[in-house]
């Protein structure tokens, strides 16, 4: 009898194990994110610049993917800003799990600035000052939430 009691203690810690490792793993950056982030928080500690005070983090890797698309748009490469912006949206994405708990209103405010850029970048016929506007707009609302603009 003694034989099936510790069977099923066994199966129920593996299973606490095992949901304990994945919960832990939905807040964790892999692959090509983490890579990103580590490399945007060494350059950013490099330049001597502070981190984001976001209540999201440091989303500097974000404003700098961002950053790189608004200077697209001014020089006039709306096709090389499409395809940047890209970075942004696969980045924004895997980040999703972590980010979101932290700040949900915040992380709403930045997904819809993104989706706007998005849209601006991507429409069949994108006009320059729609997509200079909604790149302004996603570089305030990045400024904004890192407290650098009021």
């Amino acid at each position: 009898m003694r034989y099936p009691t510790t069977l099923s203690r066994l199966l129920v810690a593996g299973s606490v194990c095992a949901a304990l490792g994945l919960a832990a793993g939905c807040s964790r950056q892999t692959g090509s994110a983490a890579v990103s982030t580590t490399a945007s928080a060494s350059a950013a500690a490099q330049s001597g610049s502070p981190a984001s005070a976001s209540k999201l983090g440091d989303l500097s890797q974000f404003r700098r993917i961002t950053a790189d698309v608004s200077d697209l748009v001014a020089r006039g490469d709306l096709p090389g800003g499409r395809t940047r912006i890209k970075d942004l949206e696969i980045a924004w994405d895997e980040a999703e799990a972590g980010l979101k708990p932290r700040a949900a209103d915040d992380w709403h405010v930045l997904d819809k600035a993104i989706d706007r850029a998005l849209e601006a970048l991507r429409t069949d016929h994108p006009k320059q000052s729609d997509c200079t506007a909604a790149m302004s707009d996603l570089l305030h609302t990045f400024d904004r939430l890192a407290g650098k603009t009021s």
